[in-house]
């Protein structure tokens, strides 16, 4: 269906949520795994890019629903 897949996991090969190749996509869509165990390795893999959510202050991850919300925040389409 010609889209491009991000994958929302906490990685080191990984691209800033601000990156602008994410927003660049013609069709993106976002991979969110589970609360706790997050994306399986293999799904994470499957995807054109992984990408993480900067936090400050030892904050290392987010709940599934505020990580949705700032992607997508994020990405919307900007003209």
């Amino acid at each position: 269906m010609g889209f491009e897949t991000a994958a929302l996991a906490l990685r080191d090969d990984t691209l800033s949520v601000e990156d602008s190749v994410l927003v660049s996509a013609e069709k993106l869509a976002v991979v969110l795994g589970t609360e706790g165990t997050g994306l399986l390795n293999e799904t994470i893999d499957g995807c054109t890019y992984t990408v993480k959510i900067p936090m400050e202050h030892n904050v290392d991850s987010l709940n599934v629903a505020a990580a949705a919300a700032v992607a997508f925040w994020q990405l919307r389409r900007r003209k």
